[in-house]
């Protein structure tokens, strides 16, 4: 893709080798319309962190605290090509207020203590960044859907904020940052896995125990990752949810070891799954994998009572009338996407079925969290 040219001089910064890109990497359209439009003012510099969503294939439930301090999890899972793009544009001289922060409203403040975004407000006041700044976010696809976007957010705008301030940082730090703010500093009740898929990127099976995160990437064949690629597919069921609900049942029931048994199944599916993946025949691969998948959301059910809802179970039965190979539910439960694994005829027969609109192919993603800067 042909670069923009720019009579000005270009300021130049201190590369971050771990999360650079060049600047119209992977920019969607819209996003570059954007870009234009402020260039088209007195903006010299544009710097925009670039954090992706996820997926996981197995082992959701198994990734906050409640369980891997007294049992070994693990999550099998990619991250993919749907992002989390925050953009940090110059404040104007004549700007009314020295924090502008621009998402589904828009906060315009003097002090960093009044604003009401969470993860921006103390991630600056953790870091002592007092000045101005001028903050939007875009999102790829809906949030609350199941895919990993508040941690995601979070890891890219700490990844920001270090760069506009000129230092580097590495995606281990980047993950435990991200885990250190919304945990500690928020106080949510969240897993660790959305921040570490954010962070790193690629399709890798995460093994934590106490205080230890292990790191095995997939060893695939060209022709099954392609195969696999391909096979990819998003259902939205139109419910944008808060997983609250599922999450404090499901976590009750971990403390209370009712559903120990299917959270170590979770588990065991993680390694049985990896091994699949690295088979040699792509389409054994993808009939076994999928009905893996489909196994790991009959146990994922039973975690909690409110993971998943009638309209979830028909589009669900749906996709699978139609010749997926499998599918589960993205996330905690109670809405958001559906993720589905399926050859190319059967997913346009998904899209007939469910519309366009309702449809999303995914691929694989390896860069994780990076930054973009002109």
């Amino acid at each position: 893709m042909r670069r923009l040219r720019s009579k000005r001089r270009r300021h130049t910064r201190t590369p971050t080798p771990s999360i650079a890109l060049t600047f119209w990497e992977g920019i969607p359209q819209a996003l570059r319309i954007l870009i234009l439009a402020f260039r088209w003012g007195t903006v010299l510099v544009i710097n925009i962190s670039r954090s992706p969503l996820r997926i996981s294939f197995f082992g959701g439930g198994t990734d906050y605290p409640t369980y891997f301090h007294h049992n070994p999890g693990a999550v099998l899972g990619t991250s993919i090509d749907k992002y989390i793009y925050t953009i940090a544009l110059p404040m104007a001289d004549f700007a009314e207020n020295r924090y502008r922060i621009t998402y589904r409203i828009v906060e315009g403040v003097d002090r960093v203590e009044d604003i009401k975004h969470n993860v921006i407000r103390a991630t600056l006041l953790e870091m002592g960044y007092g000045k101005p700044l001028n903050i939007a976010i875009i999102s790829d696809l809906p949030g609350n859907s199941g895919l990993g976007s508040s941690s995601s957010f979070t890891v890219g705008f700490i990844a920001l904020m270090e760069y506009l301030q000129g230092r580097s940082i590495t995606k281990f730090d980047l993950f435990k940052r991200a885990v250190h703010t919304e945990r500690d500093l928020l106080r949510e009740n969240v897993g660790i896995q959305d921040q570490i898929h954010a962070a790193f990127g690629g399709l890798n099976l995460y093994q934590f125990h106490k205080d230890e995160l292990t790191i095995r990437p997939a060893q695939m064949a060209t022709e099954c990752r392609n195969a696999l690629d391909r096979s990819l597919c998003l259902v939205y069921t139109g419910i944008q949810r808060h997983a609250s609900a599922t999450l404090q049942e499901q976590l009750k029931n971990t403390e209370e070891k009712k559903i120990q048994k299917d959270l170590t199944h979770l588990v065991q599916l993680c390694h049985d799954g990896l091994a699949l993946l690295e088979g040699r025949n792509p389409e054994a691969m993808l009939s076994d994998l999928g009905k893996l998948v489909s196994e790991g959301w009959e146990t994922k059910r039973r975690l909690s009572t409110s993971v998943t809802l009638p309209q979830i179970d028909a589009a669900y039965d749906a996709a699978m009338r139609l010749g997926a190979y499998g599918g589960k539910l993205c996330g905690a439960g109670g809405g958001g996407f559906l993720l589905f694994m399926a050859p190319d005829h059967v997913q346009s027969k998904m899209i007939e079925t469910f519309g366009h609109k309702s449809f999303v192919k995914i691929s694989l993603e390896d860069a994780g969290a990076s930054i973009i800067s002109r």
